[in-house]
């Protein structure tokens, strides 16, 4: 490997998979604003910089780990980090970005013979922290190989096609995520108004045809003990599924459930405020007393 590796982005996701890659071995220098963040790299054994230009200078890898589409354009489009950004670097996005966005940022790199992989994770905070994240990328096939044995201590890696088509993948998993995610506590609402406990519901569902990610390890972990703690921001996955539906225009995809799952979580969202967690939709499905039609 070619120089150290850059990690821009330490907070719930990037905190854990970087202190994997240190564990690994790896040469991380990392950069978050936060204080705390950076705090941590270096307790557990990598390097941080005081700027995100100074973090990638000398990089062969750039891994971003950031919120929104918009923050990784801002970073890779800042004249400082540029400089610093050597021919040849491979850039990861590991965020949840636009796949859109990924193709001309692929497009922009590639002029400075810089490649971009988009390299979005599924798993959550669990998974970054076991190693065990779903790693779904696109790019060029020689590139998407070229970071597979980097990225290995993360999780499995999985190469879906072409620039952005890992972001759309990760979109359309987050939307079928979602959408599992309300249909379960929908389910759980009804049967504890029956009278069957939750418990026993999902341990039965979790035995037959209805069970999903959500019944199988939101509900047990984070629902049904009531600590609505999975690390994944509600206001993340109302971003995720946007990312989904407007795909979904792009392609002329006439999606009536996605359309109405999103309303329904943008509203949950809305209600509960910037700090809900995105197990916090069974609550509020449990919490409705009417139709919101």
């Amino acid at each position: 490997m070619n120089g150290p590796v850059a990690f821009i982005g330490l907070g719930n996701m990037g905190r854990p998979m970087s202190r994997r890659l240190v564990e690994a071995g790896v040469d991380v220098i990392g950069f978050d604003p936060a204080e705390s963040a950076r705090a941590a790299l270096v307790s557990a054994g990598g390097r941080v910089a005081d700027t995100a230009a100074a973090a990638v200078a000398g990089a062969g890898f750039v891994i971003l780990m950031l919120p929104t589409s918009a923050i990784v354009e801002a970073v890779l489009g800042d004249a400082a980090v540029l400089a610093e950004l050597r021919p040849g670097t491979v850039v990861i996005d590991m965020s949840s970005s636009e796949p859109e966005s990924t193709q001309r940022l692929s497009a922009a790199l590639a002029e400075r013979e810089i490649t971009l992989v988009d390299a979005p994770v599924s798993g959550g905070v669990p998974g970054a922290n076991a190693g065990t994240l779903a790693l779904i990328a696109g790019g060029p096939d020689a590139a998407v190989a070229s970071v597979a044995g980097l990225l290995a201590p993360l999780g499995r890696l999985q190469h879906v096609g072409a620039s952005g088509a890992g972001h759309a993948v990760k979109a359309i998993n987050n939307l079928m995520s979602a959408i599992h995610l309300l249909g379960s506590s929908e389910g759980v609402a009804i049967g504890q108004r029956f009278g069957v406990d939750p418990k026993v519901l999902i341990d039965t569902i979790n035995i037959s045809s209805g069970r999903s990610a959500s019944t199988e390890l939101k509900f047990p972990r984070f629902i049904l003990p009531g600590t609505y703690d999975s690390g994944f921001a509600m206001s993340l996955m109302v971003k995720d599924i946007r990312i989904a539906q407007g795909l979904a225009a792009a392609v002329g995809a006439h999606v009536p459930l996605s359309e109405r799952a999103v309303e329904l979580w943008a509203a949950a969202s809305g209600d509960l405020g910037p700090g809900a967690d995105q197990t916090d939709i069974a609550r509020w499905i449990g919490d409705r007393t009417t139709d919101p039609a």
